[in-house]
């Protein structure tokens, strides 16, 4: 079973499913800054995605002209084309021929434009003190379960401006690669739990195992009881 993570430069989702022993790529047109080049497929993400290859996909589609504001553009504005091909782009994405599937985007148009998420996760939700609103459209996958709730942080400008993450981030040349960045801890708990229904089968499997482990926990307690 193959994983590609689309769009996704840092590694960080690939890193936490190959800690799990999955054959997990990444894929985007840059080249990989998370120090496994060999893991990485520099090209494009959309050609991966219909290759018939992988078993469950993470997407993280660019998102520049999908933001709230873009749904006020009008025909009138010159970047109302490229909002339209990026919208284009994402539906493309989400109909790939991969079973199950996570395609995740910020709060903007695709909420109205292709339907409503399956859920919105926080970082400070996952053990990152940090507040960014994370839409997650999910194929054939469970909803993400928090694992370690932590109060979210302020960071401060350097003109003493209190601000949470999901605020503008001032500086331009980093603003781009920190947004686009999957927290460590949603990362590590999208390998774990939907890691864990490749290996099952399904998601009904993983909760029948669960439940047949807590049948033979409680017929083991009452056999010991007995004697």
């Amino acid at each position: 079973m193959k994983i590609l993570v689309a769009f996704e430069e840092s590694q960080e989702v690939t890193k936490a499913f190959r800690n799990l022993g999955f054959e997990a790529y990444s894929c985007d047109m840059q080249e990989s800054s998370g120090n496994h080049p060999e893991w990485h497929i520099q090209g494009d993400a959309i050609k991966e995605a219909y290759s018939g290859k992988y078993t469950l996909m993470v997407a993280h589609p660019p998102c520049t002209r999908l933001t709230r504001r873009a749904q006020y553009w009008n025909v009138k504005n010159s970047l109302q084309v490229e909002k339209e091909q990026a919208i284009e782009f994402f539906i493309t994405l989400s109909n790939a021929p991969i079973k199950y599937k996570a395609i995740e985007n910020p709060i903007g148009i695709m909420n109205s434009k292709y339907s409503k998420p399956t859920q919105i996760i926080q970082p400070f939700e996952y053990g990152d003190p940090e507040q960014k609103a994370t839409c997650l459209w999910l194929t054939g996958l469970p909803k993400l379960k928090p694992t370690k709730i932590v109060e979210p942080k302020y960071h401060v400008s350097k003109t003493g401006r209190k601000y949470f993450f999901n605020d503008k981030i001032w500086d331009k040349k980093l603003r781009a690669k920190l947004r686009s960045k999957t927290f460590p801890g949603i990362a590590k708990a999208m390998a774990e739990q939907w890691g864990a229904i490749l290996t099952a089968g399904t998601a009904e499997s993983v909760d029948k195992k669960l439940i047949t482990t807590s049948m033979q926990l409680n017929l083991f307690t009452s056999d010991e009881l007995r004697h």
